[in-house]
């Protein structure tokens, strides 16, 4: 039997509802075809890191930010890349409008 992988999402709908104490611990298992174990240890890891949530460090938000800033950077560079790649081929097509087809070979210029 290969390892089941749950995404977060579910994780985290799991436990709230096992937060809420509708249903035993059992019978939530049971119901989503999961060991008690796994649910009490999914359990323990949401309450151990929930205070993350209310307390982002001053160095998280300065990462956030500068991600933020690299990502339009980022953006902003392969826009420009797009136009220059454009205006090179419309200048080759030109340059060969203009001066023939092989203008490449006899200019000496090398691709």
């Amino acid at each position: 039997m290969s390892k089941r992988n749950f995404t977060a999402e579910f994780k985290t709908k799991v436990v709230l509802e096992l937060l809420k104490e509708e249903k035993q611990i059992g019978e939530l298992a049971s119901g989503y075809e999961i060991s008690p174990n796994q649910l009490r240890n999914w359990r323990s890891e949401f309450l151990e890191k929930a205070s993350m949530v209310f307390s982002e460090s001053k160095q998280a938000k300065e990462m956030k930010h500068k991600e933020n800033t690299l990502e339009s950077e980022k953006t902003e560079l392969l826009s420009k890349i797009g136009q220059l790649t454009v205006e090179n081929d419309w200048l080759k097509k030109k340059s060969a409008q203009v001066h023939g087809a092989d203008w490449e070979t006899k200019s000496g210029f090398k691709k």
